[in-house]
């Protein structure tokens, strides 16, 4: 089985060596490695040519933001499994990618999610936050269950079958693809337990007030989309939820 990877990256200089890193140091030998670079105007495209002949894939050009390199890259994927690495991420250790697919040949799942920490960026030993994932069904998503995005894998077929990234949903584009799959769709899924990420606080749709408020506003045009009913209070659970992740 060949598990492909994509990276997509726009001036993030100062952590994209330690996201490759975590990739090239896993001992699971079938991985495909796509770096999409937004064509960034700091030294992230030439950090990433040191890495080059040990990746499968390295383009920079222009693009219309984070969700369409990551079509780019899912286009350009030859695995029979694909997932996403942010360029401030990390896998966990180096045998994720492994127990990866021993899941996935172990099942007959479509996609497969695991558990995550947030942690400092100016210090990866620092947990500011646990999410941690569990057996769900289709359903539990209208009640604001939602798996960790960067432990999202997923066979590669399925985005031909049912779309990839849609870009007319901000921040919010990864939400509306995982509804559309998980529960629109009802897709089979496995959760593998065990910590795949490590996450650097922050993101796009933490950035400020008017940042959430936005990230807001594109869930619950996400959940109307995708039909899940009472989608205010599917928005209430979702960040009721999120408390936990602090114990």
């Amino acid at each position: 089985m060949k598990i492909t990877i994509v990276t997509v990256v726009y001036n993030g200089q100062q952590h994209l060596a330690d996201c490759i890193e975590s990739v090239l140091a896993q001992t699971y030998p079938h991985i495909e490695y796509i770096l999409i670079d937004g064509n960034s105007t700091d030294r992230t495209y030439q950090i990433a040519q040191q890495y080059q002949d040990r990746l499968s894939v390295l383009l920079s050009e222009p693009d219309k933001g984070m969700y369409d390199a990551l079509n780019k890259g899912i286009a350009l994927a030859t695995g029979n499994v694909i997932g996403i690495l942010n360029a401030d991420d990390m896998l966990a250790d180096s045998t994720v990618i492994a127990e990866v697919a021993k899941k996935f040949e172990a099942t007959k799942a479509e996609a497969l999610y695991g558990d995550l920490n947030y942690v400092a960026p100016d210090n990866i030993a620092r947990i500011l936050r646990k999410w941690r994932s569990s057996k769900a069904k289709p359903t539990d998503l209208a009640l604001g269950w939602m798996p960790a995005h960067p432990t999202f894998y997923v066979k590669a077929e399925l985005f031909k079958r049912l779309g990839s990234y849609q870009l007319n949903y901000g921040s919010a584009a990864d939400y509306e693809l995982m509804l559309r799959f998980l529960y629109k769709h009802r897709i089979s899924t496995v959760h593998l337990p065990m910590l795949m990420v490590n996450m650097r606080n922050g993101g796009m749709s933490n950035q400020s007030i008017r940042h959430r408020y936005a990230a807001m506003q594109n869930d619950y045009a996400a959940l109307r989309h995708n039909q899940v009913p009472l989608p205010l209070l599917t928005l209430l659970l979702k960040k009721l939820r999120k408390i936990k992740q602090f114990f």
